[in-house]
């Protein structure tokens, strides 16, 4: 019997075949936690006893949820984090570096690789044709100390993608489409493996917009075949020497096979208060808003600057426009290549690297009654530090646009 790429990716950390639904216990290539849910990550660690952590180098601190610290309670769990690093020899990621799954596709993760990590997006890694899975800080922690984990090998849902996107359609689009088509707990604990000439095309940015939203469809991962423009994205990182790639047997198992048409998708906008509450642009009406906010790991990569640069160049935006850069790296790019200084000509603040207004912790709160159009991935009640407020979500495109109409809309 055939193995999906999820099944294939497990076996080789189990040392043996193994199938949907069995439960396993897997070696693990790398650990990551974030300010947020490290200080529990290290609390349970120092709770087993063990006097250092199976694979120092590979365990990966990251303070991006709150950078720079707004507070002083935040400002111990960073402290928290540094002194970890310091006593054990974890790597530390430092405030301003970028948001946790840009840095770890940037820097930390490769193809064929299984990333734990205490935080749901961590999935975004799979891109790279890596099993990544976000899991609790307690799980967490035990694979810091043993390099191990115990799951259950994910069922596979097969997302096939075929033809060209309209212009000004992208990922974005398509994720939300698929969300709003399947539920918000319509995969839940399925991998999500996509394929399709449309797939094929992509470059990785957009495929990890993707990967990184497969658990708002309640997914465990989501997968990508490692290929030719993976192994261009590694050799830019300086990691070419770690490519390889598996495909899935032509018999594999799937458990759905979802076949989508991109022509077919339009801009797409998830409504308040969940991802799934899906609408066309077209189908919105005139929403007015207070602010667009443009980064996050979702949307955050410098092809998604170069996207709203070109948009609002000679023009000023019309509501509070907030845009960070995913990671130092991105804004270094942005910097070299002018987009910055469009931002700013055309209005709008520029926030550090990081995850910035998205969890709601500073910078960019919405005061009651306020409505926000952001690219992140989540629009949950509150998210956004107010539960009086209103998230809508969209690609870098409708944001751009948004921003200088002064409502929802993916024109002028």
């Amino acid at each position: 019997m055939g193995q999906t790429l999820a099944e294939k990716i497990i076996s080789m950390h189990t040392g043996k075949p193994v199938k949907a639904g069995e439960l396993v216990i897997a070696n693990v290539d790398v650990c990551a936690v974030q300010d947020g849910t490290g200080p529990l990550t290290v609390q349970e660690f120092k709770k087993l006893g063990k006097d250092k952590l199976f694979n120092p180098e590979r365990t990966i601190l990251f303070i991006d949820h709150a950078s720079p610290s707004p507070k002083k309670e935040l400002s111990n769990m960073h402290t928290t984090l540094r002194e970890f690093s310091r006593d054990y020899g974890a790597v530390l990621s430092e405030s301003g570096s970028g948001v946790c799954h840009q840095r770890l596709v940037e820097s930390f993760v490769n193809p064929l690789e299984i990333l734990v990590g205490a935080d749901s997006h961590t999935c975004t890694s799979g891109a790279l044709g890596a099993f990544a899975t976000g899991m609790g800080s307690t799980d967490v922690a035990v694979a810091m100390a043993l390099g191990k984990t115990w799951l259950k090998v994910p069922a596979t849902f097969k997302i096939e993608v075929n033809g060209k996107f309209k212009e000004g359609i992208c990922s974005k689009d398509l994720m939300l489409h698929l969300i709003g088509l399947i539920g918000a707990d319509g995969a839940t604990y399925k991998a999500l493996e996509f394929c399709g000439d449309t797939i094929d095309n992509m470059e990785m940015s957009e495929r990890f917009t993707l990967a990184n939203m497969a658990v708002e469809a309640g997914a465990k991962a989501g997968l990508f075949v490692a290929d030719e423009k993976t192994k261009e994205y590694l050799k830019e990182q300086g990691r070419e020497d770690e490519f390889k790639s598996i495909k899935p047997d032509s018999d594999a198992i799937y458990e759905r096979i979802i076949k989508i048409n991109a022509e077919d998708i339009k801009h797409t906008v998830s409504c308040p208060h969940t991802v799934d509450n899906t609408k066309t642009v077209d189908e919105l009406g005139k929403i007015e808003i207070n602010q667009v906010y443009i980064g996050t790991c979702t949307n955050g990569r410098i092809e998604d600057m170069r996207v709203v640069a070109k948009i609002l160049k000679g023009k000023k935006v019309k509501v509070r426009t907030l845009i960070c850069p995913a990671s130092r790296d991105v804004y270094l790019k942005a910097l070299d290549e002018g987009l910055i200084k469009i931002f700013i000509e055309a209005n709008a603040v520029v926030l550090p690297p990081g995850c910035g207004p998205c969890v709601g912790i500073h910078a960019g709160i919405l005061a009651d009654n306020e409505v926000c159009l952001s690219t992140q991935n989540r629009n949950f009640l509150g998210r956004m530090g107010n539960t009086n407020g209103f998230i809508y979500l969209s690609s870098p495109y409708v944001a751009a646009y948004s921003a200088v109409c002064g409502y929802i809309s993916d024109k002028l």
